[in-house]
């Protein structure tokens, strides 16, 4: 199985909903919009950059210096743009390849089309951030005891070994931020493609909220 990392585009998580395959049944899909992508900018190995890359932008900035609202945009990134053609990106995605020949030029639009003969796909996101939780909640531990006294409802219990100091094994898992880490679910199968609305439905769920970013990178 070989994946192209330049066959893959930058998009946001629409939602979830259902469609009727051929034998009528029902299958749980997520549509994802994905591009059009610009190539903003082209790495080569035996450049100063030292690897094969390309970057793509996603949802173009026409506001005043290339911002608006609250996605303005600092100098650096200003300059970034103005040196690769001057168009600005809300959104500026890298990806690797092979630097071998027919990957995209710098000032190409990618849509969603290059999906068209895909038969699977695999979706990377940053799953739901859930905040501060407790060992229950992000490990799943049983708890202790909810009667006879015992106030060691919800704690993780002894976290020390048996030994003078009590050192905490690294790796230990105790209460801490719960979510809001990248996740890539792989092998989905793409159920249809919409290029007239850019659009892409995968069969099952992808990690992240609805409007979330998500890397769409074709299999074969």
């Amino acid at each position: 199985m070989t994946i192209h990392t330049e066959n893959t585009l930058v998009g946001r998580k629409i939602g979830m909903t259902q469609v009727w395959n051929k034998d009528g049944d029902v299958q749980p899909v997520t549509v994802i919009k994905v591009g059009p992508c610009k190539v903003v900018q082209v790495k080569a190995k035996d450049g100063k950059d030292g690897y094969a890359a390309i970057q793509l932008g996603f949802e173009e900035l026409t506001a005043k210096n290339g911002g608006k609202g609250d996605a303005r945009l600092n100098k650096p990134m200003m300059g970034h743009f103005k040196k690769h053609g001057g168009q600005a990106f809300r959104v500026l995605r890298e990806c690797r390849t092979d630097g071998k020949k027919g990957a995209p030029e710098a000032g190409a639009v990618l849509k969603v089309d290059i999906f068209a003969n895909t038969k699977k796909v695999d979706v990377i996101g940053v799953t739901k951030g859930r905040g501060f939780s407790g060992c229950m909640k992000r490990h799943k531990f049983q708890g202790g005891r909810a009667t006879h006294g015992s106030k060691n409802h919800r704690e993780p219990g002894a976290i020390g070994v048996n030994q003078s100091g009590h050192p905490i094994i690294k790796g230990k898992r105790m209460p801490g931020r719960f979510g809001f880490v990248q996740r890539t679910t792989r092998n989905l199968d793409v159920v249809k493609v919409e290029v007239e609305h850019d659009l892409i439905y995968v069969k099952g769920p992808v990690a992240g909220p609805k409007t979330g970013l998500v890397l769409v990178r074709a299999v074969e």
